[in-house]
């Protein structure tokens, strides 16, 4: 069964993700976000401990809902997102050294069963 959502690269490979990822995990070619120019913004959010990236996939989003799985996630982003987006966002932090577990592919399939209504599936 596919995804209830669109799946993008999120990433500073950009592109280049499609083509040293994608076939590496089985994935077919993603749709991209690309990042704004650095702005006097970023310097403000990351005084603010805020990522670079959350301005970009609030904005992104365009007011869908939208799951953001990444290592460097923090509260200061939660609580921005939860601040500016109006609809179901899930920040996922991911511990780097490990990368995505069946524990942390069960959490994203619970929250898209919660906002999508799709049905439920379990890791095999």
């Amino acid at each position: 069964m596919g995804l209830p959502c669109e799946l993008v690269w999120a990433t500073t490979w950009m592109t280049d993700a499609n083509e040293c990822i994608c076939p590496r995990i089985g994935l077919p070619q993603l749709a991209v976000v690309t990042w704004p120019e650095p702005s006097d913004l970023d310097e403000q959010d990351a005084r603010d401990g805020m990522h670079w990236k959350t301005r970009a996939l609030v904005d992104w989003a365009a007011g869908r809902p939208f799951a953001w799985v990444d290592d460097e996630i923090t509260d200061v982003d939660r609580a921005w997102v939860s601040a500016h987006h109006s609809r179901q966002a899930l920040l996922y932090r991911v511990d780097p050294r490990q990368g995505l577990t069946d524990a942390d592919y069960a959490a994203l399939n619970e929250w898209l069963h919660r906002t999508y209504g799709a049905p439920s599936q379990t890791a095999s």
